[in-house]
């Protein structure tokens, strides 16, 4: 199995929406208080605009799109903050068919090569509470927890 991740293309864009499906629907199944199903997430122009940022990935496993990982930068600086640069990975998500086959290593292999090449101090993400097999996965990585979000219904 060879796995490319790449920039996301114009062509990828239905691979990238089945995907990106699954992982709402996950959602939907954990918090249907907060989520609902879509199967119009991401439209053609929102598509697009991720493509031109330059920052919105997919693994290509011999042709086929197997997942899809879209970055950003931040700049934190403040009078409480230490000045800092991270690669915040907005999102990560492989296709049911290939998960636990080495795509998310490949991903984060990815993002510490835009860390280096962008100068930046860190890689932050967040994951959902009710994602174990993500959190376990991050954790593997070396990633640690940096804050945890709480909420009052």
């Amino acid at each position: 199995m060879n796995i490319l991740v790449r920039n996301a293309k114009k062509t990828d864009y239905h691979a990238v929406r089945k995907i990106m499906n699954q992982v709402q629907e996950m959602h939907v199944a954990w918090r249907p208080d907060i989520y609902k199903s879509n199967e119009n997430l991401i439209s053609v122009d929102i598509f697009d605009l991720m493509i031109s940022s330059g920052n919105l990935y997919v693994a290509d496993v011999d042709g086929t799109i197997a997942g899809v990982m879209e970055v950003t930068y931040k700049h934190v600086e403040s009078p409480a903050h230490v000045r800092r640069d991270v690669v915040f990975i907005e999102s990560m998500a492989v296709d049911t068919d290939f998960r636990g086959k080495g795509i998310g290593h490949q991903f984060f292999e990815k993002v510490k090569e835009l860390k280096t090449v962008s100068g930046s101090n860190g890689i932050e993400l967040q994951v959902n509470a009710k994602n174990i097999a993500a959190y376990e996965m991050y954790k593997k990585y070396g990633f640690t927890e940096k804050s945890i979000n709480m909420e009052l219904l």
